[in-house]
């Protein structure tokens, strides 16, 4: 008897997150689906198709299991017998978006400090919340996320992205940073006595022995790729100043290549990304001390920016700002002259919001910063897929609607190739094959 209290409880609670299933849903009968078994053929039918590059109307797309097997104008292609068909009228199809830049074990600033988050948050509790943000990040359209760093809660984005791979807790794929690297002082909390030692949001590292170390450690602990501080605020006056030397930097870039791990940077200093930049980085985050001549150094080298626009939107609000209704703060105008900067240098942009300073799930805020900054929506949408794809050595995998790519799909109401904010107009999503549904969210 009590086993089968206990089983109707979790079957009860399942439910409740959003995991029944429904294949044969189409626009305008929206219910929650769940991971299934992977050997279902689905023929979708929208009104038209970004395929990672460009818009095609009167397209459709054919998945067998977990993979995308035939794109193409509806005419040239063949349904197959048993197919699922999903006529998705006035709807776009897209491939599954990437977050270039997340932070799943933050949450927005303005409800918990980050020293708050990093001091008085247990283990336990990030965990959990880590969980929630991954669940929304889904449901928000992006099947992939880079995230940056724990900031504090070590190396447990390794076990939730096993979690979500073992179709545990449903969740986008993850890049994983771990801990991220900082050089030692420069990083917080900071805010208890100078003599009393604090727990840190990122791991520390000196010199080229201790660099090649840390990386070599994150690296053996999950590290999909390597984050690493080339400035921060510890300079005179708490102003942003480099961390490393252009040989630890060579040497992180060098080790971490050795093992087929990207390099990101965070950078707000000129002088930060002049060492990134030399050391050959594969992302710089942030770049708020860009210049026209740096840009054209990442354009020549081919380091891309992750801008995330939408972090520093978000923080001036918290501030006070009233966005729309106050004059924009100096440093919004300098955020948008360094973008201009970027695009004009003919620098690839990644998409990524540094979300987790603001709300996950609200991930289409970068999109619309990036269109509001002067950014066409086809080439917003490229960043988003395609171009993070290629970044981060995804391409063989997902980014774009091809044959023999993981069907990672999102389906929207609208065109947001004309309106970017379409992008928040979710259908469903699909990853690996199965179909996910906002409505998820509520239940």
């Amino acid at each position: 008897m009590l086993h089968r209290l206990l089983f109707q409880l979790a079957f009860l609670l399942v439910c409740r997150m959003g995991w029944s299933q429904d294949p044969h849903s189409t626009l305008g009968h929206s219910r929650a689906a769940a991971p299934a078994t992977h050997d279902t053929t689905y023929a979708l039918r929208p009104d038209r198709v970004f395929d990672g590059e460009q818009v095609h109307e009167g397209w459709a797309v054919i998945v067998r299991g977990r993979t995308i097997v035939a794109a193409g104008p509806v005419a040239s292609l063949s349904v197959p017998s048993g197919a699922v068909v999903l006529e998705l009228r006035g709807a776009t199809l897209l491939p599954g978006l990437i977050e270039g830049h997340s932070h799943l074990f933050l949450h927005p600033y303005n409800e918990v400090s980050w020293n708050d988050q990093v001091l008085k948050e247990s283990r336990a509790e990030r965990v959990a919340r880590a969980v929630v943000h991954a669940r929304a990040t889904l449901l928000a359209g992006f099947t992939t996320t880079r995230d940056l760093g724990t900031e504090g809660a070590m190396y447990d984005d390794v076990g939730l992205k096993q979690a979500i791979e073992k179709g545990v807790i449903p969740g986008p794929r993850i890049l994983c940073a771990t801990r991220a690297i900082v050089a030692t002082g420069s990083y917080g909390p900071k805010e208890l006595a100078y003599d009393i030692e604090s727990p840190h949001g990122a791991a520390e590292a000196d010199g080229v022995e201790g660099l090649t170390r840390e990386v070599r450690t994150q690296i053996g602990h999950g590290a999909d790729v390597i984050k690493v501080y080339v400035d921060y605020r510890w300079g005179i006056n708490g102003a942003a100043a480099p961390t490393f030397t252009v040989e630890e930097l060579k040497k992180v870039v060098e080790v971490s290549s050795s093992a087929g791990r990207i390099v990101a940077v965070h950078s707000g200093t000129m002088e930060g990304m002049r060492r990134a930049i030399e050391a050959g980085v594969t992302t710089i985050e942030h770049g708020d001390g860009g210049t026209p001549e740096l840009f054209a150094e990442m354009k020549a080298k081919g380091i891309a920016l992750c801008p995330t626009l939408a972090a520093g939107d978000a923080i001036a609000q918290y501030g006070g700002w009233r966005k729309g209704i106050d004059p924009e703060p100096e440093r919004i105008k300098a955020k948008r002259a360094s973008f201009k900067a970027a695009m004009d240098a003919g620098v690839t942009i990644c998409m990524g919001g540094d979300v987790g300073v603001f709300t996950h799930g609200n991930n289409a805020m970068e999109m619309e910063d990036m269109v509001d900054y002067g950014m066409k929506p086809l080439d917003v949408l490229r960043s988003a897929t395609s171009v993070n794809a290629d970044v981060f050595r995804l391409a063989s995998t997902v980014g774009r609607i091809r044959p023999g790519l993981l069907a990672d799909i999102l389906v929207v109401s609208g065109n947001p190739a004309v309106n970017i904010s379409d992008v928040r107009k979710v259908v469903w999503v699909m990853k690996d094959g199965v179909i996910y549904h906002p409505d998820a969210a509520s239940k």
